[in-house]
């Protein structure tokens, strides 16, 4: 049986830097790694899929463009957002990867719920919409049976970046954030919120024990040196 992951809070972090760092935990995992959720905040980045187009980054500025190996077209991340990646054995958890992605949008669906706002996933884009608006995008990266990158949820960026590109790949994708929802949260607000959700998502796995978790404050120097 496989205990609920580690939630690790790493704050505002680089993107490069915390894409390096998933990748070589990921490579340096072992049968016994024990899971865990980075949740955190990126400065200003656009970030282009594995096999996205370069079509679709209309007018970058001075927004530098990052290609990365996720799946999925271009999207933005900025302060505001809130970037959960969960680095999950999904081989030990007997699970795949549309079940994963499944797990992290009906993570947003019940957390928006709770709020009083009505969200849906779709299987055709994945992420999750409210009225059409795109509230959180889903990217992942399936390397040695475990996951990498994964979820952000807009809570109070600045949405402009997002007009200088096609939003995953779809032109004129409306984008919306919770604070638009009427929901006057932080970042640190909301992962505290999601949390509960997340768990519960993953603990409906076959594999999983104990519900409990440990959450701990760090940035990533510390997961670096580990």
């Amino acid at each position: 049986m496989s205990a609920a992951p580690l939630i690790r809070h790493l704050g505002l972090a680089p993107y490069e830097p915390t894409w390096r760092a998933m990748q070589r935990f990921t490579d340096e995992r072992g049968p016994s790694t024990a899971d865990e959720i980075w949740m955190l905040e990126h400065p200003p980045v656009f970030t282009l899929g594995l096999n996205a187009s370069r079509e679709h980054v209309l007018s970058p500025g001075d927004i530098p463009v990052v290609q990365i190996d996720r799946g999925g077209q271009v999207t933005y991340h900025g302060p505001g957002q809130l970037v959960v990646y969960p680095l999950i054995d999904l081989r030990r958890r007997q699970v795949g990867v549309r079940q994963m992605v499944v797990a992290l949008e009906n993570a947003v669906i019940a957390y928006a719920a709770g709020l009083g706002v009505t969200a849906t996933g779709s299987r055709e884009a994945p992420g999750v919409y409210v009225g059409g608006a795109k509230l959180a995008s889903i990217g992942l990266r399936i390397r040695r049976g475990a996951s990498y990158h994964g979820l952000s949820l807009n809570v109070a960026l600045d949405l402009e970046p997002f007009q200088r590109i096609n939003v995953c790949g779809h032109r004129g994708l409306a984008v919306t954030r919770l604070v638009d929802l009427g929901l006057a949260l932080d970042v640190d607000a909301v992962a505290r919120g999601l949390t509960p959700h997340l768990l519960r998502q993953f603990g409906s796995w076959p594999g999983v024990g104990d519900p409990g978790y440990s959450a701990i404050n760090t940035d990533l120097q510390a997961v670096n040196s580990r």
